[in-house]
């Protein structure tokens, strides 16, 4: 890696152009820097607030390398990218951030759970699975309840089934096909949490306080910070972050999910190589947001405070809230009535079931009002789905 920091007038290429992309790129414009976006989709949401955008596949590596030709150092905003693209570039002597090893080690589950065990930390009970007789020796071995998840792809609970009883997996069995899966034993946990944290070119850390997360339907709902968890807890899962992060040596950021178990017993489920949909309350609650923070570890800068200067609680605004709505966005005078409530729209066209199409965070001087604000806040959007 080359010891260098990267200053404005410069310019940062983003390969996603999503929500995650948009947030990067306002950060970056803030700090005087110029952002391209390669992404297929035309007028995404990075392109709406970026200098350029590249409209191609991200398999593309011709477009992909004219990107990294035009910027002087590049990252990317979601873990499906094609890890071939990273290493292309790589290969090619640009810089992208975090490098691709850290991308191929996250994109599959199998790899990551043995990058986890390795590095000493917890995780629920797995079995790769290739073959049919796999099925029956995880049966056998681990057990049931378990989830069957592709190892590679997937994601907000796509690539992944259920399995509860025997009949389930012998359902499994009977159109069996050879290909990658993992078997992994559910977890009866008390509270979902997560932690971001940001690694420099330099090695420094810094990680966020540690969120609460609530899910429906596999996809994220609500984030409480700080989390209502013990301080010992908290400082359990702050330090399994920084092992993460340092036994990957990334650079920029990982979102790292975890079980907490009953007994403060904490596992690893997943690791996310990029900014995290827990951390976007940051932008509002803290110093340095998770996207500002990424920024300064990309262009090799100084990392800010994380301290969190409020209470806040986040709420994802799907594409279900808006279809059962007449009037799409009637609801948004109402929300900005609330107290402390910040409004984030993604400027995405299309709107449509379990599609991220923005947030709010709710920010209060205590947790339970916070709480409630948010919950105010999420009558205006649908009756039908609830906290």
């Amino acid at each position: 890696m080359k010891d260098k920091k990267i200053y404005p007038p410069s310019t940062i290429g983003i390969l996603g152009g999503g929500q995650l992309g948009k947030m990067l790129a306002l950060e970056a414009k803030k700090m005087g820097y110029k952002v391209i976006v390669l992404d297929p989709t035309p007028n995404c949401p990075c392109a709406q607030v970026c200098d350029e955008q590249i409209a191609a596949e991200f398999s593309d590596k011709i477009r992909s390398l004219k990107l990294a030709k035009k910027a002087d150092v590049v990252t990317y905003e979601f873990e499906n990218i094609p890890v071939k693209t990273v290493e292309y570039l790589e290969e090619q002597g640009f810089s992208v951030f975090p490098f691709s090893k850290v991308l191929r080690l996250t994109q599959n589950r199998i790899k990551e759970k043995e990058f986890l065990r390795s590095v000493g930390i917890l995780t629920a009970d797995f079995q790769a699975i290739e073959k049919a007789s796999d099925l029956e020796k995880a049966l056998l071995k681990i057990g049931l309840p378990a989830a069957l998840k592709t190892s590679i792809g997937g994601y907000d609970g796509k690539g992944q089934v259920i399995l509860r009883n025997r009949k389930d997996v012998e359902s499994i069995l009977s159109d069996f096909s050879p290909r990658s899966l993992i078997w992994e034993k559910f977890v009866p946990f008390a509270k979902e949490i997560s932690v971001i944290c940001v690694r420099g070119k330099y090695g420094d850390l810094k990680t966020f306080p540690v969120s609460e997360n609530i899910h429906h339907g596999n996809i994220l709902s609500m984030t409480i910070v700080p989390a209502r968890i013990s301080s010992d807890a908290a400082k359990k899962a702050d330090s399994i972050a920084k092992t993460v992060a340092e036994g990957l040596e990334a650079v920029g950021t990982i979102g790292v999910e975890m079980f907490l178990l009953k007994n403060e017993t904490i596992l690893v489920n997943e690791i996310a190589p990029r900014v995290h949909n827990s951390g976007h309350y940051t932008i509002d609650a803290c110093y340095t947001s998770q996207f500002e923070q990424h920024i300064r570890a990309i262009c090799g800068l100084p990392l800010g405070s994380t301290k969190l200067l409020s209470p806040a609680v986040m709420l994802n605004i799907l594409g279900d809230d808006m279809i059962c709505k007449k009037n799409k966005f009637s609801w948004i005078d109402k929300v900005l009535k609330i107290d402390g409530a910040n409004l984030h729209l993604y400027g995405k066209k299309e709107i449509r079931t379990g599609r991220k199409i923005g947030h709010i965070t709710v920010l209060a001087e205590f947790v339970s009002d916070a709480i409630q604000r948010a919950e105010d806040a999420k009558k205006f959007f649908c009756q039908k789905r609830k906290i």
